[in-house]
């Protein structure tokens, strides 16, 4: 029953791409993929020459509690898949991506802050390094080449083992060193009753 149960979720958390061809005004359908999970929000996804990137979460549930994980897929013009990252952060879903060129960095969170590097040079995706810090980033924005901007919040952990939320937290990402990323700098606003609008809308920032 599980398996059956888990088979069925699988089936319907998908996101669904279409491709449409913009020609002098014309509109030509040109293609349509699925890919396992869901998208968090437009930095997600990018298109680098005739591929197109995309990192989503899955989620499963069963009677046993719930299981989610983050993957990163390539697909070729013709939307087919070509090269696939599954299950990078085991038990975690995506809270913030940002494409550069031949890199994705990845914010992915349940007690602490993973921050990841993902190589896309090729079709076959692969973690170049990785750096696990309290709190997470809700948005990434880049700076410089080897600069990255997080904007999330702070957190610790709690006497009955989950995880409390914090102030706002900015945090200034090195990964001029893509196997070793570092946190440089970090500043906390407030507290858990503390809000920014740049959280939810990358316009604010």
């Amino acid at each position: 029953l599980e398996e059956y149960d888990a088979r069925i979720q699988s089936d319907v958390s998908r996101t669904v791409i279409h491709k449409i061809g913009l020609d002098n005004g014309n509109l030509k359908y040109v293609a349509n993929s699925e890919v396992p999970g869901y998208v968090l929000n437009q930095f997600s996804m990018d298109e680098s020459g005739n591929r197109f990137r995309i990192a989503t979460t899955s989620e499963s549930f069963s009677r046993t509690g719930s299981m989610s994980s983050s993957n990163v897929y390539v697909l070729d013009e013709n939307l087919s898949h070509v090269g696939s990252l599954t299950e990078i952060a085991p038990d975690e879903r995506i809270y913030s991506a940002r494409f550069m060129g031949d890199k994705l960095f990845l914010v992915t969170f349940k007690q602490v802050d993973p921050f990841f590097v993902i190589d896309l040079s090729t079709d076959s995706p692969k973690v170049l390094g990785a750096l696990k810090i309290p709190g997470f980033s809700n948005y990434l924005q880049p700076y410089d080449e080897s600069h990255i901007i997080g904007i999330g919040r702070d957190t610790k952990a709690n006497e009955w083992g989950g995880v409390q939320t914090k102030g706002v937290k900015i945090s200034m990402f090195d990964v001029s060193d893509f196997k070793n990323p570092k946190e440089t700098d970090t500043i906390v606003i407030g507290d858990s009753s503390i809000d920014s609008e740049a959280l939810y809308n990358h316009k604010a920032l």
